[in-house]
């Protein structure tokens, strides 16, 4: 096994390729549902048609940055609660009412119900509310009990904890997976394994797993493009297993889509922290990042102007005019996310964390003794 990396004497107290990162995530969840939604185009749509990975990859990142940034850190539980909250609430509350409006706009159904029991963000722990008023909204339910738990996670992982809990997440893919065969109800088995905080948190978990690995320098060294070939050669091959095997079959692509993500996308997280932290900005050019900012914004709000852009015109006909709906659809939600981010999400954050400034401690340097221990 290569040694694990070490960070530099001052490691930065961010890192930017993660944010980088976070656009390609969102990307992915958009294709997918533009293949879903609005029709297929050739090459793209078979790699993205499974793209609901990409949520995976943000539960992931979640625990890998929230470890990063408060371990160590001597913040009081509630004020780390207020913070999350102020980073995803006020974009919550306004991308649900836009899609209310939405639904009441086209004559569909109007889920109050759900959208209430968003607000509190506690629709994800039932199948009939998952989805909230903005069906982009479960995984802030998710979220939020992420958040919950983070505090305890941080007392709890100590270093000789941080290897079999790394394992015991590894492990619950598959065991998840094969768990699956015991539910026969579709619909209920896709909010088992897909919605649940309950059984999403092992993903976050080994975010967090790998947060204080690389904030305590015992991480293994992850080669970037290896890891990033990994993730892409795991989505294709999804192709040949959908074409075989039904989605509603519990060993099924749709389920099975889950069964590598976590590890896969952990690894990449890892390899772009650590380049990072090696002074080599993988993914963290001021043009990514940027759209890394615009991702949450982005990844609640498109698929409120698909089901628009359906309700009025239907699905397009013909490749080329399928490709320039897509490109209409896609970029004018991201235009729309950089507005939000800039005039809502980022002044109301800012206003809801307003108190004391909380000063967050820098990653420590790893002891020589440490770099041992997690080489062996």
């Amino acid at each position: 096994m290569r040694p694990p990396s070490r960070p530099p004497s001052r490691p930065p107290s961010r890192l930017p390729s993660l944010t980088g990162l976070r656009f390609w995530a969102a990307l992915l969840v958009v294709l997918y549902h533009l293949s879903r939604q609005l029709g297929e185009l050739p090459l793209i749509s078979p790699l993205v048609w499974y793209g609901r990975s990409g949520v995976t990859f943000f539960f992931v990142l979640s625990g890998a940055v929230l470890a990063w940034t408060y371990d160590g850190a001597r913040v009081p539980v509630h004020v780390f609660l207020r913070r999350r909250l102020a980073r995803i609430w006020p974009l919550h509350a306004l991308s649900t009412a836009l899609s209310l409006a939405a639904y009441a706009a086209i004559g569909a159904a109007v889920p109050v119900g759900a959208a209430l029991w968003s607000l509190p963000l506690l629709h994800a722990w039932l199948p009939a509310t998952a989805k909230g008023g903005n069906p982009a909204s479960w995984s802030l339910g998710d979220e939020a009990w992420f958040y919950l738990l983070l505090p305890f996670l941080l007392a709890l992982l100590t270093g000789r904890r941080l290897r079999a809990v790394a394992v015991a997440c590894l492990l619950s893919g598959p065991l998840l997976w094969f768990a699956g065969a015991a539910v026969d109800d579709t619909a209920l088995r896709s909010w088992l394994l897909d919605y649940l905080p309950l059984t999403r948190t092992p993903q976050f978990l080994l975010g967090v797993v790998l947060g204080l690995a690389l904030r305590r320098g015992t991480a293994p060294r992850v080669p970037l493009l290896p890891a990033g070939l990994a993730v892409l050669a795991f989505h294709a091959a999804l192709v040949p297993w959908h074409l075989a095997v039904p989605d509603q079959r519990w060993y099924g692509p749709w389920c099975a889509s889950q069964l590598l993500a976590a590890p896969l996308f952990a690894a990449l997280i890892a390899a772009a922290a650590q380049a990072d932290l090696n002074g080599r900005r993988a993914f963290g050019q001021r043009p990514l990042v940027r759209l890394g900012e615009w991702s949450f914004a982005w990844y609640l709000v498109h698929e409120i102007g698909f089901r628009c852009w359906l309700a009025a015109y239907g699905r397009p006909d013909g490749t080329a005019v399928l490709l320039g709906v897509w490109l209409l659809l896609a970029g004018g939600s991201l235009a729309l996310a950089a507005a939000l981010f800039r005039y809502v999400e980022r002044p109301l954050e800012r206003a809801l964390r307003a108190g004391p400034v909380v000063r967050l401690p820098r990653p420590r340097r790893d002891s020589a003794k440490a770099r041992q221990r997690s080489a062996v």
